[in-house]
């Protein structure tokens, strides 16, 4: 497989996150061409800070592989990371990043920051950017669209 048909596992995810009322977000970890973790945002329903696509398809995959070591793993992320993710990234000892839509307003590999290639870190993250960065950011549209169609919300 390829990094487009990886980038479209994880916009399937994102699909499912916008279904569910989520920011859609969706990434898919790799390793040796294979899935091995799936995640998409879940903050509002899980009512967690943390459960940010990127770390949700970590998790997944620290437990299919038996450590928190990701070596040899590719994460593919619909949206560039913001600072909390770019840190696990680095911190998981994930191998590559691959992601999609550029984020200005809180990305962190590249547009505001770029932690997961800082020289300080003891390790760096090789990063893809831009793979299928069209369909990326379009989800992303649309579903803003939307919310500011439905107006405020009102709790």
């Amino acid at each position: 497989m390829t990094d487009d048909d990886f980038m479209a596992e994880a916009l399937k995810l994102a699909a499912t996150a916008a279904g569910l009322g989520e920011v859609p977000v969706g990434a898919v970890a790799v390793k040796d061409g294979q899935i091995i973790g799936r995640g998409y945002n879940r903050r509002e329903i899980d009512k967690d800070p943390f459960s940010h696509a990127e770390f949700n398809a970590m998790r997944e995959a620290a437990q299919a592989v038996g450590a928190w070591r990701l070596s040899g793993v590719t994460i593919y992320v619909t949206l560039e990371p913001c600072a909390m993710c770019a840190g696990a990234l680095v911190q998981s000892r994930v191998t590559r990043l691959v992601f999609g839509a550029a984020d200005p307003k809180a990305g962190a590999v590249g547009s505001l920051y770029n932690l997961a290639v800082d020289p300080r870190h003891n390790h760096r993250v090789e990063v893809t950017s831009g793979v299928m960065s069209e369909a990326c950011s379009q989800a992303l549209k649309i579903f803003f669209a939307g919310l500011r169609a439905r107006g405020p919300k009102t709790e």
